[in-house]
């Protein structure tokens, strides 16, 4: 053993006399010939400490050639996974990335060496490192790594900041992703690159494509929404991925899909954006396939109050099966949660028909205690989603607008200048009937 360390002592030196040459000679496909070798030759050894010590030492001579720092990153790379143990391993992709550090010219291998070492300290249970690793990497910055890369490396500290449950981070990072990236028609997008431009490199054949990274994305976001019940978000995110053409053209994987989205539109609160989510949904062909779904739906744009001792008992069984098979997104909070939104709803529908009601028969058409009802009440008007006035005394809410004195000129001018109008149809419609007959009689 001690011959053939002396050896490979020798063989470096004289390797290293070349690159030296080379270098000085400004010769830069035999600087990274030179560079290789000595690599090679450490492996082929067995010599790991050794091939760490000679790549910091090569990467720090004096003029080092970008091109032959880069060759010899990408040749030891090839080697990580051919390390004899977890330690050797990870001691080189160390060097690897150290050397790598700050060099614009190697910063896609060191985003991969770095993403290596945060998969084995997440292995080994070390969440949190692995999360601080990955986010020292800025890859949107890189001029020269494929997209599908970027959006991957992305998604993977995402994924990360959720796992150690920092989510303000998680939605910080998130935000360097535009969901339009996905939309985009990957048969486009080849065009030549120009003079001058860094040529894009090919992702690596494990990243996924697009479309399997757009999956990935929204399912990352229902885990930050899901933290905080954001469920019109949750639906949202849901909708983008019953749009993805794999999952639409299976009836198995888009049917549990459009449930979840029905399931958090009943969940979120009513406003504009939940209301034509809503409407959108119960035009798709495919809730055909999910009547109870459909049905549920209909009853929340139909203005009518909904029994919530009915409507439960009703989906009770579907809401159970949802819960098991979600692996429990929809808890006890998502209960408590739908049968506030059909108290919302029928209070909205009480205010459509009544401009005034005994908060005693409000109770009782929303089944709830006085106390409860005017609670929710409250609740309403505080939100903004609702205008009306409780007279506690007397016990009579008002549904209408206390409007000032320009306001109720103005409705007045509103409707005789709709009077007018009906007058001016009329006489003119009975003009025409006589015009026609008074020809006929001629006739």
């Amino acid at each position: 053993m001690e011959g053939n360390s002396t050896n490979l002592d020798a063989a470096i030196e004289s390797l290293l006399n070349v690159e030296k040459q080379m270098r000085l000679a400004g010769d830069v496909a035999g600087t990274r010939k030179a560079a290789i070798d000595i690599v090679e030759l450490c492996y082929k050894a067995g010599a790991w400490k050794t091939l760490n010590d000679q790549i910091v030492v090569l990467s720090k001579r004096r003029g080092q050639l970008k091109q032959a720092i880069t060759a010899m990153v990408q040749k030891a790379m090839e080697y990580i996974d051919l390390t004899p143990d977890m330690d050797t391993r990870i001691e080189l992709i160390k060097t690897l990335s150290s050397v790598s550090a700050g060099k614009i010219y190697v910063e896609i291998e060191r985003a991969r060496l770095i993403k290596r070492l945060a998969k084995i300290k997440e292995e080994q249970g070390q969440i949190d490192e692995a999360a601080d690793l990955m986010q020292e990497v800025a890859v949107e910055t890189f001029g020269s790594m494929a997209k599908t890369e970027k959006i991957a490396f992305i998604l993977e500290q995402v994924r990360l900041c959720l796992d150690r449950q920092d989510y303000v981070r998680a939605q910080i990072l998130s935000r360097k992703i535009s969901p339009r990236v996905f939309d985009a028609d990957p048969s486009k997008e080849k065009k030549k690159p120009k003079e001058g431009d860094n040529i894009v490199q090919e992702a690596p054949a494990e990243i996924p494509s697009l479309l399997e990274l757009k999956r990935i994305y929204y399912e990352l976001m229902i885990r930050y929404y899901s933290h905080n019940n954001d469920y019109l978000e949750i639906c949202r995110c849901y909708k983008s991925i019953y749009e993805i053409p794999s999952i639409k053209e299976d009836p198995s994987k888009w049917i549990p899909v459009l449930r979840k989205i029905c399931w958090y539109l009943v969940l979120a609160p009513h406003d504009p954006m939940q209301s034509s989510l809503l409407n959108a949904t119960l035009e798709d062909k495919n809730l055909s396939e999910i009547p109870n779904f459909r049905l549920l739906l209909k009853q929340l744009v139909t203005m009518e109050v909904i029994q919530w001792t009915s409507l439960w008992e009703f989906f009770k069984d579907e809401y159970t099966n949802e819960k098991n098979f979600l692996g429990g997104a929809l808890g006890d909070k998502a209960a408590e949660d739908l049968k506030l939104r059909i108290i919302e709803h029928n209070i909205l529908v009480v205010s459509k028909y009544y401009s005034r009601i005994t908060l005693k028969r409000l109770a009782d058409l929303l089944c709830l205690s006085l106390q409860e009802a005017e609670k929710h009440l409250s609740d309403m008007v505080n939100s903004k989603s609702l205008i009306a006035k409780i007279d506690r005394p007397m016990g009579v809410v008002c549904f209408r607008t206390a409007q000032d004195s320009n306001g109720i000129l103005n409705s007045w001018a509103a409707n005789l200048e709709k009077l007018l109008d009906l007058v001016e149809k009329s006489c003119h419609q009975i003009h025409k009937e006589t015009m026609i007959h008074k020809a006929v009689l001629k006739a």
